[in-house]
């Protein structure tokens, strides 16, 4: 370890808040510091609750950190993959899509409702309209921070449980708190000794990673290539959001480009993340949260607020309620060539915004793979809206502004009707694209919107 990254490691563990800009959020958000400690400390009592759970389907509600660290652990099949006994499925729902959510069936399931301040909008939704198909609050389990309005709803309904995490801990980093051990447990994981790997971590290594990621982007190489094992396919899910949400501010950030095989460029930095057991897994995730909070001590930004997230919600906000009414123009699909000709440049990344069903994952994944190919070396991320608002999305506005952006819009979807609200799920996830693309606009981003029946289509039409 480097002596820099040694007096680095030596003053987060102090709780040195020094190591961020005056004024940052830390005094309120280092309890991920110690959650490993504390959750092993509760793991025998929610190993015992998660074995006397007879459900053998488990759907989770949530977004951005409450969401992202669960998909990770469902594995490729769902169960876990080789980590658990398969005891349980997992699907988690992070989406508006109508689409998607039509084809959810509650019949037979555990309902696990997690948001970190309860307040989250696409969270409180969903609720609603779960809850109005299945009627049975002792069906629901909630997670969500101590006192929270989620919490205070979920005591008035008498759900089956409820699980209050400690307030000082951020979505983002809250793996080892409730947010990701209430499902590990769930889907048949050992949460003590998960929790226990974390704690063998070795936070020198881990230092010494946040310094070189810091480092590398202040000279240039601010593309973060991150590949993982095809039994942990989704682990480049949240460590991009937690890298990009963390350090994606100021005009300043890595930007991480989760993918199957990393390409060499001078602006970029290759991360490969090994899974041989539970204990790499559990490591993985520690080490990389130490490692981008000293990353973001480098870059001199706040690694654990969003300031720049509230402003898309807020524009979603005006135009669900009319008071931005603002059209939006849309390239052609044969338009989409020429125009990614004329905006890509060295330097440059390409994010693809794909408003659609969950089920495109790999369709997306397949077309943004041909747009790293056909426009090398520009890095080409992908995401799913609005679970990227709660993510890249920070990073898209307040990072660098080489970012290149492209909505893709469905033709079509079946509508969907929100308990109580005045607005279909159709028509929140249209002003959500709508909210983003006007803060991209007002930060001065380059942004084109094309919509198409399909991404399949689209990928079709490129690849001629």
């Amino acid at each position: 370890m480097t002596r820099t990254a040694d007096a680095l490691l030596r003053r987060l563990m102090q709780r040195d808040f020094s190591l961020w800009p005056e004024g940052s959020v830390a005094p309120t958000r280092l309890g991920w510091i110690d959650a490993p400690s504390w959750c092993l400390e509760r793991a025998e009592q929610l190993q015992a609750w998660a074995d006397a759970v007879s459900f053998k389907r488990v759907i989770l509600l949530g977004m951005g950190g409450s969401a992202l660290g669960p998909l990770v652990l469902s594995g490729r099949d769902g169960r876990g993959g080789r980590f658990t006994d398969g005891r349980r499925s997992l699907t988690v729902v992070d989406t508006t899509s109508s689409s998607t959510i039509t084809s959810l069936d509650f019949s037979d399931a555990l309902i696990v409702v997690s948001s970190k301040s309860g307040t989250t909008l696409e969270t409180e939704l969903l609720f609603s309209y779960a809850l109005s198909l299945v009627g049975d609050p002792s069906r629901f389990v909630v997670i969500t921070d101590e006192a929270s309005p989620l919490a205070e709803r979920a005591q008035a309904l008498g759900v089956g449980a409820i699980f209050e995490n400690p307030a000082d801990i951020g979505g983002r980093f809250s793996m080892f708190s409730y947010f990701g051990m209430v499902p590990a447990a769930l889907l048949g994981y050992d949460v003590a000794k998960f929790c226990a790997s974390a704690l063998s971590t070795d936070v020198g290594e881990a230092a010494e990673l946040g310094e070189n990621l810091g480092l590398s982007v202040l000279r240039g190489q601010d593309k973060l290539f991150i590949t993982s094992h095809p039994d942990v396919p989704r682990f480049g899910l949240w460590a991009e959001q937690l890298i990009a949400e963390s350090t994606g501010k100021d005009g300043t950030g890595c930007i991480p480009v989760p993918t199957k095989a990393a390409t060499s460029a001078p602006d970029r930095f290759v991360l490969s993340m090994p899974f041989d057991d539970i204990a790499d897994l559990s490591q993985a995730f520690y080490g990389l949260e130490i490692s981008i909070a000293i990353c973001g001590s480098i870059l001199f930004v706040d690694p654990f607020n969003e300031p720049n997230v509230a402003e898309a919600k807020s524009r979603t906000l005006d135009r669900l309620e009319g008071t931005s009414r603002s059209p939006i123009d849309t390239l052609a699909p044969d338009e989409l060539k020429p125009w990614l000709r004329s905006v890509l440049h060295r330097g440059s990344y390409l994010t693809v915004q794909a408003y659609f069903p969950l089920d495109q994952e790999a369709a997306l994944d397949d077309l943004r793979e041909l747009l790293a190919s056909r426009y090398r070396p520009v890095a080409v991320t992908s995401g799913f809206g609005p679970r990227y608002l709660h993510s890249t999305g920070q990073l898209h506005k307040g990072g660098p502004p080489s970012v290149v952006a492209l909505q893709l819009l469905a033709e079509h979807a079946p509508e969907v009707a929100i308990p109580e609200k005045s607005f279909t799920f159709n028509e929140l996830l249209a002003a959500q694209a709508d909210g983003d693309h006007d803060a991209l606009v007002a930060r001065g981003r380059t942004v084109a919107r094309v919509v198409v029946r399909d991404i399949a289509t689209l990928t079709m039409l490129l690849r001629s």
